[in-house]
């Protein structure tokens, strides 16, 4: 199985005891107080954080969690982004999610992230699949499957899952 990532949507910080999970998202739309006591007991437990949203980068060079995700999809010029946050954040993990295409696949992985993200529907599975299949035949940057609706993901060949809290805890409930 995959090593399952949590995105976090409330403010509830009851998921840092579960000991299957390493490694969250909060959005910069979190309360500036919630995040930084997410952070705080994140850190005391030996858990990653990582922010997403526009301010994303200022958080992480708070020094309050460990890395940030970086939305490609609506880049005319991904690499330039990609760039400008690896130079403004230095030593930060990164996750990139790009357009599900080869193309934008390759480039993003040009600028060597931690990870690369693709998004999942019930419509275009397959291709996805064979995308994400793709994928890891040619290169050596993990990869992680963000499901938008619920599909089985199970028996995707990805590095890690993305799900939100609310998600997470219907997929434990089976």
């Amino acid at each position: 199985m995959q090593n399952l990532i949590i995105k976090i949507t409330q403010e509830n910080e009851n998921l840092l005891t579960a000991s299957e999970l390493k490694c969250f998202i909060l959005e910069d739309s979190l309360s500036p107080d919630f995040i930084k006591k997410f952070c705080t007991l994140a850190r005391t437990a030996g858990k990653l954080v990582l922010f997403s949203g526009e301010k994303a980068p200022e958080l992480y060079r708070q020094k309050m969690g460990d890395g940030l995700i970086v939305d490609t999809t609506k880049e005319e010029n991904p690499k330039k982004k990609i760039k400008e946050i690896q130079a403004s954040c230095p030593k930060a993990l990164l996750g990139v999610i790009c357009r599900n295409r080869r193309h934008e696949a390759m480039l993003v992985s040009e600028c060597e992230p931690d990870f690369i993200i693709f998004r999942f529907w019930k419509d275009g599975f397959a291709a996805n699949a064979e995308l994400l299949n793709w994928y890891n035949d040619l290169f050596l940057i993990q990869s992680a499957v963000q499901p938008e609706e619920k599909i089985d993901f199970t028996g995707l060949p990805a590095d890690f899952v993305i799900l939100s809290d609310t998600d997470y805890t219907i997929f434990v409930a089976k």
